[in-house]
């Protein structure tokens, strides 16, 4: 057993103590996703109740932040399934998010000082990073520097978190695994913020090409701003947040293909993937070489 379904049985307790009926019922129509941060958890930490009770904290938090997350971009799919906001209402969405937020900063508690400052620290740069997300979205973002600071507070701060959380528990270099769990997120924020672009609507869950839509500029549009004239420029601008034709995604898509920014973005992505592996390479875990490529490695 690889120590996910104990992760999910250990939720499901959490969440039981709660003695809340509702919150039962929610947490069972939440999606099931990769649990990236706990399996980064396991691999570094192994299998112990102190690493699966830190592995549910971490999985309620992220979930926690999702459900805020949909209720912030009007989602009504995730992961191929209604989020928790267009089955009931986003009050619903929201208030189910502070409890599984609340729970696990309870659970935290009584845990490690180093880890639970570790982790809730990155809380507060989760919610920062979505902040600025929401800022970006206001006007059409060309910093490079913005968009990296927004993914990497958004995203890949809890991923960071969670591996130098586990390295503490289990007497590891904290310092190389917090570089490893950075770099891991950054490149899984570029790979999905890709993946969005070359993925049909049917793999994805959700419409593709959707991050456009909702005014998220990522690196393929970044690169793409860069490398096209003042005209297309123009085009590009205003294409941001409409809903597109298909004359229009064909247009985008065709840009793309002839100023090669998808196969730049991969390269970006991968380049982080590579710092990764070289942060933990003293620690032969091979199964922490597999995560990152595993990852970098997907289907476009």
């Amino acid at each position: 057993m690889d120590g996910l379904l104990d992760v999910k049985k250990q939720i499901k307790t959490y969440v039981e103590t709660i003695a809340d009926q509702k919150s039962i019922e929610l947490l069972d129509l939440l999606p099931s996703g990769k649990m990236l941060r706990s399996k980064l958890i396991l691999k570094i930490a192994g299998i112990s109740d102190e690493s699966i009770k830190l592995c549910a904290v971490v999985e309620m938090i992220h979930a926690a932040s999702l459900l805020h997350d949909d209720v912030i971009d009007d989602a009504t799919t995730r992961r191929g399934q209604q989020t928790i906001n267009s089955i009931f209402d986003n009050k619903t969405s929201i208030m189910f998010g502070d409890i599984l937020y609340s729970k696990a900063f309870t659970e935290l508690t009584k845990m490690p000082q180093n880890i639970a400052y570790t982790i809730s620290n990155a809380v507060t740069l989760l919610s920062v990073g979505e902040l600025i997300d929401v800022e970006l979205s206001k006007t059409f973002n060309t910093s490079y520097d913005k968009y990296l600071d927004m993914i990497y507070k958004k995203t890949a701060s809890l991923i960071e978190a969670s591996a130098k959380s586990a390295a503490i528990m289990s007497s590891k270099n904290s310092d190389n695994f917090s570089i490893y769990g950075r770099n891991l997120g950054l490149a899984f924020q570029m790979i999905d913020d890709i993946l969005d672009i070359t993925e049909d609507s049917a793999k994805l869950g959700k419409p593709s090409m959707l991050d456009f839509v909702e005014g998220k500029v990522t690196i393929p549009y970044l690169l793409l701003w860069d490398r096209i004239n003042d005209g297309d420029k123009l085009i590009l601008q205003s294409l941001y947040k409409k809903a597109l034709t298909h004359d229009e995604l064909e247009w985008i898509k065709s840009k793309m293909n002839e100023t090669s920014v998808v196969m730049d973005s991969i390269k970006m992505a991968r380049k982080y993937g590579l710092e990764a592996i070289e942060a933990i390479k003293d620690e032969q875990n091979e199964e922490l070489v597999l995560i990152m490529t595993s990852m970098i490695e997907r289907d476009f």
